[in-house]
């Protein structure tokens, strides 16, 4: 590959800074006071790590606390609920400070749902009646690695949905050291053809340490395409340009390309700015000169990209650079949820405005999708049925093979953010609504009702599985 020809320009050195700092960053950088206080008591339970790069070329400081990257990595008023806020403040400050600050922290970590959609309860695989830890099995052909060395991030964002993987809470993590037992399990399930190296974030491994992981997927025959889930391209992008062993990790790609696999790095950009400096522009080209895809998605964040022309520029701005728009998800029912949700309806009417900003390459884009426990399920638009207005769904993909691709409908409601608020038809197909009813189970709160139900004539109703956009 020619970019490896000629030796990588020699980086500035990563630097991360967590919780100890904040005192150190919130002298260096322009916060108001009342919101430095904020950002100290939250980040007692919200995890928090940043690094020099997203300091000081991702920032605009100028703009805080509007700033969107701003609002991506540090801890705002809102992001807990008053009750939680006041409680957390008097176990931190008030008399008898920090007896009882663990356990006030772990109560409120609890109450933000750590791990949505089931994926403690549902989504753990097991092989000879041992519980694979540090795996997850939710759709029939992709199997989700979490490699123990890769479960940290160049820079945390406020919204991410795993943010119990960094919060030094074991019974939270999902972790495995090697890959012998996903190996095994492999072999025994032939029918899984990919596998997704997640995290945290692999690609905070070494080179050498990453090629442990990746090297053992190679004999496995049935698994054609490796993905690896990733923000360092838009928080430390040197990791591909000029990191000691970036060339390394462009080599191991090349390794797995010529082993006649699928290598994609699924790039976790959220606004239009993360790729702005020349070095994420160079990280996207040398990943590509591998042979390796870039896949780009994102959840649509308020305070961050709820804006079509947001969104518009971030998609352009990805197919400019050879890579692939792939989806805009619905900000899961997790962590600071109500802070940075947007409801359905004005998520559907947000990527149809982005969408018709699009030329026709960059409409690979697929959103707004809701990663539930029942599977992704995107809201294809809405129809009106008399005096009633309707979402149309449709699940992408299911954890029963069967549902995938077909439609189905709900009342609208506009304040409506995820699966579980919605109001399915009566005559929804049983199994879509048992489906959808399992959401209510596991996910969102725990609700133990079944899903609830609204009149209307079915047809009536439009029966594509497209709908409208």
């Amino acid at each position: 590959m020619k970019l490896l020809e000629q030796p990588a320009p020699v980086g500035t050195r990563f630097e991360a800074y967590g919780p100890s700092k904040l005192d150190e960053i919130l002298k260096r950088f322009p916060v108001p006071e009342g919101l430095a206080e904020t950002i100290r008591l939250f980040s007692l339970v919200l995890p928090f790590r940043v690094n020099e790069y997203v300091l000081t070329e991702l920032i605009d400081w100028r703009n805080v606390p509007a700033d969107p990257i701003f609002q991506l990595v540090f801890p705002q008023d809102g992001m807990l609920s008053k009750e939680d806020e006041h409680d957390l403040a008097r176990a931190a400050t008030g008399p008898g400070r920090r007896a009882d600050l663990p356990a006030v922290v772990r109560r409120i970590r609890q109450r933000l749902n750590p791990h949505p959609s089931g994926q403690l309860e549902l989504n753990v695989p097991t092989l000879g009646g041992a519980e694979l830890g540090g795996l997850q099995h939710k759709y029939r052909h992709t199997v989700l690695y979490f490699p123990q060395q890769g479960q940290t991030c160049h820079t945390y964002c406020t919204y991410c949905f795993r943010w119990a993987q960094f919060v030094g809470e074991k019974d939270l993590r999902f972790a495995v050291k090697e890959a012998d037992r996903l190996v095994e399990y492999l072999r025994a399930h032939p029918e899984v053809t990919d596998v997704l190296v997640t995290g945290g974030d692999p690609m905070v491994m070494s080179a050498e340490r990453l090629r442990v992981h990746l090297e053992p997927l190679l004999a496995i025959p049935t698994v054609r395409t490796i993905r690896i889930g990733t923000k360092s391209v838009a928080y430390w992008p040197q990791r591909f340009v000029t990191d000691a062993d970036a060339d390394a990790v462009l080599r191991l790609y090349e390794d797995v390309v010529a082993s006649g696999r699928t290598l994609s790095v699924m790039a976790h950009y959220s606004h239009e700015r993360e790729l702005a400096t020349d070095v994420a522009g160079q990280a996207v080209k040398r990943i590509l000169a591998t042979g390796a895809r870039v896949y780009c998605q994102s959840p649509l964040i308020a305070h961050v990209n709820d804006d079509a022309d947001a969104l518009a520029g971030l998609w352009n701005t990805e197919l400019a650079l050879g890579a692939v728009p792939y989806y805009l998800f619905v900000a899961r029912d997790t962590g600071p949820h109500d802070y940075f949700k947007v409801p359905l309806g004005r998520a559907h009417e947000l990527f149809s405005a982005a969408y018709g900003q699009l030329p026709g390459l960059a409409r690979t884009i697929r959103g707004p999708v809701m990663s539930a426990t029942p599977g992704k399920v995107v809201v294809d638009g809405t129809v009106e049925l008399g005096e009633q207005r309707l979402f149309q769904l449709r699940f992408l993909q299911a954890r029963r093979p069967g549902l995938t691709g077909r439609p189905f409908f709900a009342r609208y409601t506009p304040d409506a953010a995820w699966l579980d608020e919605l109001e399915l038809l009566p005559d929804t197909p049983p199994d879509i609504a048992e489906a959808v009813r399992s959401q209510h189970l596991v996910g969102g709160g725990g609700s133990t009702a079944a899903p609830r139900a609204v009149s209307a004539d079915l047809d009536l109703l439009p029966n594509t599985p497209g709908g409208a956009r």
